[in-house]
């Protein structure tokens, strides 16, 4: 399982960058409009993680794990997250 928030929301945040106008994202980026854009403000150190926000950006990480149908595990970017995605559509 992926322990650092950081790490969580640096994953969520390059999500958010590279894949936010992503038609086959659309659902999953509406549902989390507010932990994506906060993972990535954590991530680049524009605002502090707060109690709140860190409960943001968790449930938007175990939404992402979940709905690409891969094992909470320690990953050390989305690359590697949506390769083990696509090694189960196979």
């Amino acid at each position: 399982m992926t322990s650092s928030l950081n790490n969580k929301a640096g994953i969520l945040a390059e999500l958010w960058m590279n894949y936010r106008d992503d038609k086959d994202l659309a659902d999953f980026i509406e549902y989390n409009d507010i932990g994506l854009p906060l993972a990535y403000f954590i991530y680049n150190e524009l605002v502090e993680p707060t109690t709140s926000a860190e409960m943001y950006v968790e449930e938007t990480y175990h939404l992402l794990v979940f709905s690409l149908g891969i094992e909470d595990k320690e990953y050390d970017n989305l690359d590697e997250m949506l390769s083990e995605a696509s090694k189960l559509d196979k």
